[in-house]
């Protein structure tokens, strides 16, 4: 394990090119991506003090930072940047790092648990079917969540199996749930 800029170019750049992940090099801590972030209006979300972190080699501070799970993936501060910082593409190479690390939050790990179960992040719920038939649509659309496509379903749920997803989110099969966790989301 190097420092936590050489993992994350190393890591990250599989999949988003080492050269995006290289521009963190770049920031100047203007503020510009704290200052344009709509999540971090609402959240602890300081999108410069994320880089700041990484910059300074904080591995296990910023994994353990709640505030690396509230960015939205708007890219605000990805066009706002005035040095071309790949903000967005850095923090979710932090996340993706953290998550390998064993460093999720539990909504995180709940949407993990929705795509198991039904294949969609926000799964169709009684109050959208309602609303679906109310205007002549089918109470379920044509995806992999219907009862129909159970199918799409399993393949889905093969997918978490044979990249370990399932066992990166602690997902018990048993229970389909997080270890440790009712049926309704609750320890």
């Amino acid at each position: 394990m190097g420092t936590l800029y050489e993992d994350m170019v190393d890591y990250g750049g599989e999949v988003f090119g080492r050269e995006h992940l290289e521009t963190l090099r770049e920031c100047v801590q203007c503020g510009k991506c704290t200052g344009g972030c709509p999540s971090g209006r609402n959240t602890a979300l300081r999108t410069r003090k994320l880089m700041q972190m990484a910059l300074v080699d904080l591995r296990e501070e910023i994994f353990n930072a709640p505030e690396l799970w509230f960015c939205s993936t708007c890219f605000t501060c990805y066009e706002r940047c005035p040095k071309g910082v790949k903000t967005t593409d850095i923090i979710r190479t932090l996340r993706n790092l953290a998550a390998k690390e064993g460093h999720m939050s539990v909504p995180h790990r709940m949407i993990g648990v929705y795509v198991i179960k039904t294949s969609h992040a926000v799964p169709i719920g009684p109050a959208q079917m309602e609303l679906r038939e109310a205007v002549g649509l089918e109470s379920q659309p044509p995806t992999a969540q219907h009862p129909q496509n159970k199918e799409q379903l399993e393949q889905v749920q093969m997918l978490f199996r044979a990249t370990n997803y399932d066992a990166m989110i602690d997902f018990d099969w048993d229970t389909m749930n997080l270890r440790g966790m009712d049926k309704g989301g609750k320890k």
